[in-house]
């Protein structure tokens, strides 16, 4: 056993607390480390101690790896927990962390670097028998002739992705050879400015795909599990605005396939603690795109339909302890949805930063509200919007969205501008209603709402 009875959470707002809680209730001392623009923020009296790191911006703070190790080294911390964003996905915090005689609560260093690089990632993932997007397993060259061929072979349209990306950032679609030139040179600038590494690759682009994700649980006793599916596929310039559990109208055959072989996979990899494989899904098969080696924003749709606290085993596998249930144990029930809650303008997007005047959040059967946030809370400017997650459970997935409908009609956070009526027009949609929407169904949506489009359903 790998005991510890102090945790350095390193992370902010609604996820911070969430460690905060979970911790408690495994009886662990939990001390948060905060920016000075998070300096008496609600969450911090929650941990039984608070630190603060640096000044306001992440680089000072939150990404700043020395001030994270002396804030762990002054409260004492057997242990890390990094939330999601920031240095959750950072392998040289991670190995940074366990130098420092620390546990730090997710994956290995070795596992965060391989998952994180595309090309190895997908390459270990081929070698497990997880299906991947048809496109080699291996880094662009530099010969144009042998590009052109690579791209033939694929079959267009083709899309170049930087093998260092992320976040919708560093991707080119290329329809025709004529573009191809052209979106090579473009992207191989973009990726070496933004990821300092300059390495394309190419698959398939694949017209209009659901995005659809596994999570996964595995200890450190060779004990790995599934949790099920959500669907992800609402969303806006690859940022996820609601998500669900289970994904609706994919067959049940399939999606066992696919939850078996990623758990085979966290297994070949020799993977441990929580992770999340993500998929496109086109007409009937599934196709990985990368896997994400942390817990997920839209966790908390999952711990709905099968009771099953994902940090709280997060901390649990950290420890050293062996996964209290088998995959025989887990049995989904009902249907959960997500809204995620953000401080923007709902249809402009913008950044809406501020305090907030007046606050009052949904209750009623089924529901349940992650946020980090109170009336005369100021939001600041320096770090995502995300303020709040709204969670609707229910025995069918029409009940959970009825639910999700009414709860935002009772959210009123006054003072600042929320994405709420967004999320609340999606709940109205047919097509999601229907369900089964790809993942360009919202942008379409909003360019239709935008030229006034009478029907944007």
């Amino acid at each position: 056993m790998t005991r510890f009875d102090t945790v350095l959470v390193a992370n902010r707002g609604e996820v911070a607390l969430r460690i905060i809680r979970a911790c408690r209730e495994l009886g662990l001392r939990s001390v948060a480390a905060h920016s000075a623009a998070d300096r008496g923020a609600p969450w911090l009296a929650l941990a039984d101690e608070a630190i603060c790191i640096g000044a306001a911006p992440s680089r000072d703070s939150y990404l700043n790896i020395p001030a994270l190790l002396l804030a762990a080294e002054a409260c004492k911390a057997g242990a890390v927990h990094p939330g999601y964003g920031f240095l959750s996905e950072n392998a040289s915090f991670a190995q940074a962390v366990e130098d420092a005689g620390l546990v730090f609560i997710g994956p290995t260093a070795e596992s965060i670097r391989t998952m994180g690089d595309k090309i190895a990632a997908k390459r270990a993932m081929i070698e497990a028998g997880v299906p991947c997007v048809p496109g080699p397993d291996q880094p662009l060259p530099e010969d144009a002739a042998e590009i052109e061929r690579i791209a033939t072979q694929i079959g267009y349209p083709v899309i170049v992705k930087a093998v260092g990306g992320g976040g919708g950032r560093g991707m080119r679609i290329v329809r025709s050879p004529e573009a191809l030139a052209e979106a090579i040179a473009v992207t191989r600038t973009e990726a070496g400015r933004a990821f300092g590494r300059a390495d394309l690759y190419m698959e398939r682009f694949l017209e209009a795909p659901r995005h659809v994700e596994i999570q996964v649980l595995c200890d450190t006793h060779g004990n790995a599990v599934s949790l099920g599916e959500r669907d992800c596929s609402m969303q806006r310039r690859h940022q996820k605005v609601v998500e669900e559990a289970p994904a609706p109208g994919i067959s049940p055959r399939v999606l066992r396939d696919v939850a078996e072989r990623c758990v085979a996979a966290c297994r070949h990899i020799g993977y441990r603690g929580a992770g999340t494989f993500e998929f496109l899904y086109e007409d009937g098969a599934f196709y990985f795109i990368e896997m994400n080696t942390r817990v997920q924003v839209e966790h908390p749709v999952t711990e709905m339909v099968t009771g099953i606290d994902i940090v709280r085993e997060q901390i649990r596998i950290a420890q050293g302890e062996t996964l209290g249930f088998t995959q025989a144990n887990i049995a989904p029930r009902g249907h959960a949805i997500e809204c995620r809650i953000n401080a923007e303008d709902p249809f402009s997007f913008t950044p809406s930063p501020g305090r907030i005047m007046a606050l009052s959040l949904p209750g009623g059967p089924g529901l349940r509200v992650d946020t980090h946030i109170t009336t005369g809370y100021t939001v600041p400017s320096q770090y995502d919007s995300l303020i709040a997650k709204v969670i609707a459970h229910g025995a069918t997935r029409e009940q959970a969205i009825a639910r999700m409908a009414s709860a935002l009609t009772e959210l009123r956070v006054e003072g600042i501008a929320t994405n709420a009526p967004l999320c609340a027009a999606i709940m109205q949609d047919a097509r999601f209603r229907a369900g089964g929407a790809d993942i360009h169904h919202l942008e379409r949506w909003l360019a239709r709402r935008a030229a006034g489009g009478a029907d944007a359903g």
